[in-house]
């Protein structure tokens, strides 16, 4: 049911649509459990990095490969994303929305970069990576792992906010009618967040990607 607004969390300048929402009373076991649940359902994301005298660039890419709560991508090392990442690595981004359900995840982390001869290449390589790359017809530029295109990008995650739905859509639409109706404020899912302590420690129990 919607939740009403108090004039405690106005004055304090309290945004009530993220207070009444906020759900970081579980543990973090299950805080990981539905990350890496809406995560796993939604196979493309939006990478972002911090591009020189430009800001923020994102853009959609497939991700190859999650382990635990770091995201690995197979890219191209012709592309621009490369230079910024090389300039500056700890300002990535890696972010997903559902759009039939509205869950969402944001990850802030570091961005490592890998060599042509890491293994892990040929591991998420597939025969539809190669229409992404096309085949030079040189026996060098194939679009197969060993093309000296063909490079990782590991995203280390730092920070993760996520927010799932608790309520289907007839659920959310009458929840937004009665908080219109009411006056009071809409609460349709868990907002969470997991800092880098418990990210560590997720990434020592459930990853198994080494850079």
């Amino acid at each position: 049911m919607p939740e009403q607004l108090t004039s405690q969390e106005v004055n304090s300048k309290t945004d009530p649509s993220v207070a009444k929402q906020w759900d970081n009373d579980v543990s973090a076991e299950k805080k990981f459990e539905d990350f890496y649940g809406i995560a796993d359902k939604l196979k493309i994301a939006l990478l972002g990095t911090l591009r020189e005298g430009t800001g923020p660039v994102h853009r959609s890419m497939a991700v190859a490969k999650r382990t635990g709560p770091d995201f690995l991508f197979l890219a191209n090392a012709h592309s621009q994303k490369f230079n910024d990442i090389e300039k500056h690595p700890e300002a990535v981004t890696v972010t997903f929305q559902n759009s039939s359900t509205q869950d969402w995840v944001s990850v802030t982390g570091k961005a490592v970069t890998s060599s042509n001869d890491d293994p892990r290449i040929k591991e998420v390589w597939s025969k539809a990576t190669s229409a992404w790359f096309g085949d030079l017809g040189d026996g060098v530029h194939t679009g197969k792992p060993e093309d000296p295109r063909m490079k990782l990008i590991e995203i280390q995650s730092k920070y993760i906010s996520y927010w799932k739905a608790e309520v289907g859509a007839l659920g959310f639409g009458k929840e937004v009618i009665g908080a219109i109706v009411t006056g009071g404020v809409a609460n349709t899912g868990a907002l969470r967040e997991m800092k880098e302590d418990e990210i560590k420690q997720a990434r020592s129990t459930d990853s198994s990607m080494s850079s």
